[in-house]
């Protein structure tokens, strides 16, 4: 069993990065994805209406198809984390507020709650996503 010390640092460091991953996807900054998933991961976002596929297949994906949307706000909470030596598993609550353009000007939003299931590899440059399946459970599309 890992020392108490250690552990705790492992669960912070998981944890930086499923923020992290909010600020990649929320300010665009595609690249920081790179730290934050093996170049073989496998995501699958098909419950929400993405795709699931390679890392880079989704990477580009997501770059292609989240500009459109004037408002991205991911919250994520309700994070468990079990760290097994140099591999590890997620599941956190996701609250994402997210909204397009209207032509007046104003937006249209909606809202999806989900939970993220993460399986994870400690790597030289830190703990990386090997695995991320989205489920969504509900979704809120007013004025949609």
């Amino acid at each position: 069993m890992p020392e108490p010390t250690t552990l705790l640092a492992d669960r912070i460091a998981i944890d930086e990065q499923l923020t992290r991953y909010c600020r990649a996807i929320d300010t665009g900054d595609w690249d920081l994805l790179d730290t934050i998933f093996t170049p073989d991961a496998v995501v699958d976002y098909a419950s929400s209406g993405g795709r699931r596929g390679p890392y880079p297949e989704i990477k580009a994906w997501l770059a292609s198809v989240l500009p459109s949307f004037a408002v991205r706000q991911h919250f994520v909470t309700n994070r468990e984390i079990t760290v097994e030596g140099d591999t590890a598993t997620s599941r956190a609550s996701l609250y994402n507020p997210m909204g397009v353009r209207r032509s007046d000007g104003g937006l249209e939003l909606f809202f999806t709650g989900a939970t993220y299931h993460d399986r994870w590899r400690r790597t030289a440059g830190g703990w990386r996503i090997v695995e991320r399946v989205l489920e969504e459970h509900w979704r809120d599309a007013r004025g949609r």
